[in-house]
């Protein structure tokens, strides 16, 4: 490991982040006590980082608050899952309520942060993560419009490149937008970035890669972000 700034580390001796070591690096940025939704996918995987103890309290949009983690085995309850249709667990003081007041609770700004997959974010963190454009693509909104726009701060959870090779975070979205400008912070498995709505994107970490390898390899202004 060494240090390319004050404020950016690098970990060179080692490759990409795997999928749970992306939601544990997520789950250690998380607030203490703070409201939070995970979207569907790899961002609900960040709960199983995170302990009681931790006071963050999980909703999910299909109507629960004090959301706990996946349920397995014996703890599987077919009436208790979460928006993905996974069975999870409930914390002591969960919550119910209806679909229509859970999205009040997201459209009134009433969360403190959610984490949403992605297909594409800008440099300027407009969210596109619903639809490819492709014809034969199946779109998924479910409650991401909701959020990206309801939520304080909205982490994205993805890996930074396609198969192909494509970078993710880009300077303008090519795919069918979310939201526009609702996205602080990128989270990925070869780094994590800071949107800041200025003329760069900061860098907080890399993992696999330098920083000044992430540069030749990505069409947006960066820089290290600052303590």
């Amino acid at each position: 490991m060494s240090a390319v700034s004050p404020s950016v580390v690098e970990h060179i001796g080692r490759g990409p982040l795997g999928r749970d070591e992306m939601a544990q690096v997520l789950a250690r940025d998380i607030p203490r006590g703070a409201y939070v939704n995970l979207g569907i996918g790899q961002p609900t995987t960040v709960g199983d980082h995170l302990s009681p103890e931790s006071g963050v309290i999980f909703h999910t949009e299909n109507g629960m608050l004090g959301m706990g983690p996946a349920a397995t085995g014996d703890a599987i309850d077919p009436d208790l899952i979460n928006a993905g249709k996974f069975p999870v667990t409930e914390l002591p003081g969960a919550a119910y309520f209806h679909h229509a007041d859970s999205f009040a609770m997201m459209r009134g700004g009433h969360l403190d942060l959610c984490v949403l997959g992605a297909y594409q974010v800008s440099a300027s963190g407009d969210l596109a993560n619903w639809h490819t454009g492709e014809p034969d693509a199946i779109p998924a909104v479910g409650g991401a419009m909701d959020l990206a726009v309801g939520a304080k701060q909205v982490f994205v959870l993805m890996s930074l490149f396609t198969r192909k090779g494509e970078p993710k975070l880009v300077s303008e979205c090519t795919y069918p937008l979310t939201a526009l400008r609702c996205v602080n912070r990128i989270y990925t498995d070869v780094a994590v970035f800071e949107i800041t709505g200025g003329d760069q994107v900061l860098v907080r970490e890399t993992w696999g890669i330098s920083f000044d390898e992430l540069r030749t390899r990505l069409d947006v202004p960066l820089a290290a972000a600052t303590p």
